[in-house]
């Protein structure tokens, strides 16, 4: 019997890595050495991006950037890898040829801040709840290929799978896969009480929605993370002005997501309000999009997709309102992540009215056609406004659309598109895990990451069965452009841009260059203080 751990699986994907590697890759200034730290400091982190949830088994969102810091998965993305390696696991691996059987054998001694055992028992009920509870969009998508959860002994754990999928490796080390103590999370319902209880690098010591999460060092934590302060505060803020003034003040220490595109610019070029700053750039693998809503009247015929798509001008929309900190996309898997293509590009060329009148004529379809476009004001930073209002611009100079536009904050937002309410919505997507598979699978069959079910035979049952047979991940190139054909012929995602990633910091703080890992979440630990000059 064949059995390849964790390590022998990299060796098999290493083309795959070199090709994502750039992802980690980072540029900036003002960086420090490690030696240089202050320790026992608090670092105090503002973003716009709040969680959506508490609880694992309900988030497959930017929740996980708070997870990542409390919780740990069996194995996890360190600074700078591509591949997974050992977390709570001290080593997981396939023990088949057919890569259907993954076992993992955890750490001796792990516990939980509650004091709890951090023992296969625990490893099991956290999968097995999500699966359970099974919330709409959540977590449980990423499972489709799990058949049961076994325990043997009080370390051992193994994965029996349906069906080939050598992205399991990858699934284990997203957030979404945290592992939480059966006594304070409930088999069968998501906890309630506002708490958190994991065996991360961190311990939650309070949280108050729209304000702000405390954290502290977890000093139990057993795992790879290496701690550089003591503690986190995690401060939210409603929009990027708010945020932005609160670094220049320096009652913050340091931004993750919410930075606006003339913000970036202010940092890069050091103006009067910004000499005391820093900024850390990472070529990020997240993309922009449009959903349409095929229980739509108008946005579930094809010919009002394909027409919008012809239309949209991505060039104008990143000029205008990202200002060179975002590129034109043309493909749901971006720039960087092997097997990207340029689909709709290919298709649609660039932007045509006539084209898209005739697209719409051929179709019985004439006058003006009504849409309701929603965003998010909150999750993304405040360009989106200005994104869509561009959207808006184009599509209404054509003739052929009345554009509405409405937004909620992501909480409400989110709400909203998972009970099936909004005709076309904006979204944004973070790598799971750095593969096409992640840029295709979650956004297709009845329980997608959209909530919006996308039935799609050839892709859901032939394609990506196809692929996750195949260890060696950059030989499965053919599957994965002909999932993108897929999409463009159906419009049912528009790609719009891929962006680029920016930690910006006072200049007294290092490790921006260090804290996003190749899922693009923070690891609060590296961020510290500097003693020195």
């Amino acid at each position: 019997m064949a059995e390849r751990s964790v390590h022998v699986f990299d060796r098999t994907i290493r083309r795959a890595a070199a090709a994502v590697a750039a992802t980690s890759l980072l540029a900036g200034c003002g960086l420090f050495s490690d030696d240089d730290a202050e320790a026992g400091q608090r670092i105090t982190v503002g973003t716009t991006s709040e969680p959506s949830t508490l609880d694992p088994a309900a988030s497959w969102d930017n929740s996980w950037e708070m997870f990542r810091n409390v919780f740990q998965t069996l194995v996890s993305f360190p600074t700078g890898s591509s591949y997974p390696q050992p977390d709570a696991a001290r080593k997981c691996q396939f023990t088949d040829a057919a890569n259907q059987v993954f076992r993992c054998v955890l750490r001796d001694g792990l516990t939980f801040s509650d004091g709890d055992p951090l023992d296969a028992a625990a490893v099991k009920h956290s999968f097995d709840r999500i699966r359970k509870i099974n919330v709409p969009g959540g977590p449980a998508g990423l499972l489709e290929s799990l058949r049961t959860v076994e325990t043997s002994g009080d370390d051992t754990v193994v994965f029996r799978l349906r069906k080939p999928d050598a992205t399991f490796p990858f699934i284990l080390a997203t957030p979404a896969m945290s592992l939480v103590p059966p006594a304070s999370y409930p088999p069968d319902r998501l906890r309630r009480d506002g708490g958190i209880t994991g065996s991360g690098p961190y311990v939650l010591d309070s949280y108050t929605s729209g304000d702000r999460a405390e954290l502290t060092r977890n000093k139990d934590y057993r795992g790879f993370a290496e701690h550089r302060n003591d503690a986190v505060t995690i401060q939210y803020f409603e929009n990027s002005d708010t945020v932005f003034r609160a670094l220049r003040k320096k009652e913050i220490d340091a931004i993750y997501r919410g930075l606006t595109s003339e913000q970036v610019v202010a940092l890069e070029h050091k103006g009067p309000e910004t000499k005391d700053l820093q900024l850390v750039e990472t070529v990020g693998a997240d993309i922009r999009y449009l959903v349409f809503n095929p229980a739509d009247p108008a946005a579930g015929k094809l010919a009002v997709r394909q027409a919008v798509a012809q239309i949209v001008d991505r060039d104008a929309l990143v000029a205008k309102v990202y200002r060179g900190t975002a590129e034109p996309l043309y493909s749901m898997v971006p720039k960087g992540i092997f097997a990207h293509t340029t689909g709709f590009f290919d298709r649609y060329g660039d932007p045509d009215v006539n084209e898209a009148r005739a697209i719409l004529e051929r179709a019985g379809i004439t006058g003006p056609v009504p849409l309701t476009f929603w965003y998010t004001t909150d999750r993304y930073g405040s360009g989106t406004a200005a994104e869509f209002a561009e959207l808006k611009r184009q599509l209404e100079a054509s003739g052929l659309f009345r554009i509405t536009l409405r937004s909620k904050p992501w909480k409400q937002f989110q709400a909203g598109y998972q009970k099936g309410e909004y005709p076309v919505f904006g979204r944004g997507w973070f790598p799971d895990f750095p593969d096409p598979d992640n840029f295709i699978a979650p956004f297709v069959g009845t329980n997608n990451a959209l909530s919006t079910p996308y039935e799609s035979p050839e892709i859901t049952q032939k394609l990506l069965p196809r692929s996750r047979r195949v260890s060696d991940r950059a030989a499965v190139n053919a599957e994965f452009e002909r999932a993108q054909e897929i999409f463009v012929d159906d419009v049912r995602l528009l790609p719009l841009w891929q962006g680029r990633l920016y930690v910006a910091s006072t200049d007294d703080i290092g490790g921006g260059e260090r804290a996003l890992d190749p899922q693009t979440v923070m690891q609060m630990w590296e961020l510290n203080r500097k003693a020195s000059w």
